[in-house]
């Protein structure tokens, strides 16, 4: 019987640069692929290409690495779906397992283990209306939501949202600027003044090591 399989851009060692584990040793496992084009998009070099790999394979690549956190990105990782046996093969495995998805695919059937990082899609994006609005129902406390922003326009729409849709009593909300195009010092003003219930978050890996790939 084959094996389930996944396309992979790269697997990588890091210090995980966003959401609530930032700073952590973190392994990293990019899958190939994305149905979306966002106008900020860093990572377009993994919409096609990788190579397909087994899943024992990937957790004895992860192993050398000796950490705790898994995180498995892309492109949109559950564009591919045996990336769902992946992330319950590296819970079983005994890692402490995110998943860094667009939201424009359903994640109802991620593993209960996994944390789901949920980069919801402002307008700037380009890509708003791919928004799956009914996956907010399969968030919880672990759970973290995302949201890039690219100027004032974006925020106000991201701050409706979030006030709206309830979403800070859901789970962490994460603002994070495009850069270069917001300044952070502007985002983290917009948030002050509305006593907006969310965390500013700027990409610590970017600071460090540039737009260097694996990194």
């Amino acid at each position: 019987m084959d094996l389930p399989k996944v396309r992979v851009t790269e697997i990588f060692h890091s210090i995980q640069g966003e959401s609530l584990s930032t700073g952590e040793r973190t392994a990293f496992v990019r899958l190939t692929g994305c149905p979306l084009r966002c106008t900020y998009c860093d990572t377009a070099y993994a919409f096609r290409g990788g190579a397909w790999r087994e899943i024992p394979a990937i957790l004895e690549q992860i192993a050398d690495y000796r950490v705790r956190h898994v995180c498995v990105t892309g492109g949109e990782p559950l564009a591919q779906a045996a990336c769902l046996d992946l992330l319950s093969a590296l819970c079983d495995a005994g890692y402490q397992v995110s998943v860094e998805t667009s939201g424009a695919l359903d994640i109802g059937q991620v593993d209960a283990r996994v944390t789901k990082v949920l980069d919801l899609k402002t307008p700037g994006s380009g890509e708003q209306d791919r928004n799956l609005l009914g996956n907010l129902a399969h968030l919880g406390t672990r759970d973290q939501v995302k949201l890039v922003i690219c100027d004032a326009a974006d925020y106000r729409w991201a701050a409706s949202l979030v006030l709206d849709q309830r979403l800070h009593e859901r789970c962490t909300v994460l603002f994070s600027p495009v850069t270069p195009g917001c300044p952070p010092g502007d985002l983290a003003d917009w948030i002050l003044h509305d006593r907006l219930p969310v965390r500013l978050q700027i990409q610590l890996h970017k600071s460090l090591w540039g737009e260097a790939r694996g990194r």
